[in-house]
């Protein structure tokens, strides 16, 4: 696959996942269906480690490590976005989440001394207002679903979640551990750790035998997890992550598009305003990450849903 290929499959398939994941609510809790995914998630990718016979051993620290970075990006953070979308449209959840990109900076400043630059605080405050913007018109009633200000809420814990789970990441990357081995044990310990909560917060382990379930389900395990990370990494190792980064700034469209089509988003004057100030706000600090120079920058995560 040439590198547009790998872009439009990295964008197209991070891009429906936030979609897809509406067909996981229902009758299962929520918790559970977290577990199921990135079990088979997991599977998925151990399978792939063993076909290319590649090391699976670790260390008790390393597995420490993979344990947190599990925790927080595969299981906290997905449980967060399943309970958002609930509440709100994906493409809402979506547009909040793509705030990870300074949520990424800020955690870097504080737990990896990274300095901040001037256009980065700029990047960030276009995004927050892009978001609060589409938010705006929502707020103050409910939707079909719920609470706009509780869906929000969760979306904005999500987003942190994921950032610290980005950081654990970005260390587990920069002791030398492999990308793809790292994440099948990560989303093997986030499925256990959530599976452990389900049972202790007395959630019944139901399974919706219905097509709709089993087919976002797989979807979201097999593309959302390994086929679009596989394209992400294939295309970082061709252009470089910070080209290849752009991929996020996409990513929130295609999924804000699916959600107006198939969830009846309303669209206001807000509305495009706001996408527009949230992806310029994306693609400058994409640009201001693609130009270093002595400092270091935050780590670099992969900007759709694994």
């Amino acid at each position: 696959m040439n590198n547009l290929g790998l872009y439009l499959t990295s964008v197209f398939i991070w891009g429906s996942t936030w979609f897809a994941i509406t067909f996981q609510l229902g009758r299962v809790p929520v918790e559970v269906s977290v577990a199921y995914r990135f079990a088979l998630a997991s599977a998925l990718l151990f399978a792939w480690c063993v076909l290319r016979r590649v090391p699976l051993v670790y260390s008790k620290s390393q597995h420490a490590w993979m344990a947190l970075q599990g925790a927080l990006l595969f299981g906290l953070n997905y449980v967060l976005v399943y309970l958002a979308e609930e509440q709100i449209s994906s493409g809402l959840v979506a547009l909040i989440f793509s705030m990870i990109t300074f949520a990424n900076i800020a955690s870097a400043r504080v737990f990896l001394g990274t300095p901040v630059r001037r256009a980065t605080v700029v990047a960030a405050t276009l995004g927050v207002a892009g978001v609060g913007l589409v938010l705006w018109p929502e707020l103050g009633h409910t939707v079909s679903r719920g609470s706009v200000w509780l869906g929000a809420a969760f979306a904005l814990l999500s987003t942190l979640s994921a950032s610290l789970g980005n950081i654990a990441a970005a260390r587990n990357q920069r002791t030398g551990m492999p990308v793809m081995q790292a994440n099948a044990w990560s989303m093997l310990y986030g499925a256990v750790l959530v599976g452990a909560y389900a049972l202790f917060a007395g959630r019944e382990f139901t399974f919706e035998a219905t097509t709709a379930y089993i087919g976002s389900l797989v979807y979201l395990a097999l593309f959302g997890s390994v086929v679009a990370f596989g394209a992400y990494l294939t295309l970082v190792s061709r252009i470089g992550a910070d080209r290849a980064g752009y991929v996020g700034a996409m990513v929130p469209i295609v999924a804000v598009v699916l959600s107006t089509l198939f969830e009846g988003l309303r669209w206001h004057p807000a509305t495009f305003a706001g996408i527009a100030l949230c992806v310029a706000g994306n693609v400058l600090v994409l640009r201001t990450k693609s130009r270093p120079s002595a400092d270091t920058v935050a780590p670099k995560s992969v900007p759709g849903r694994d």
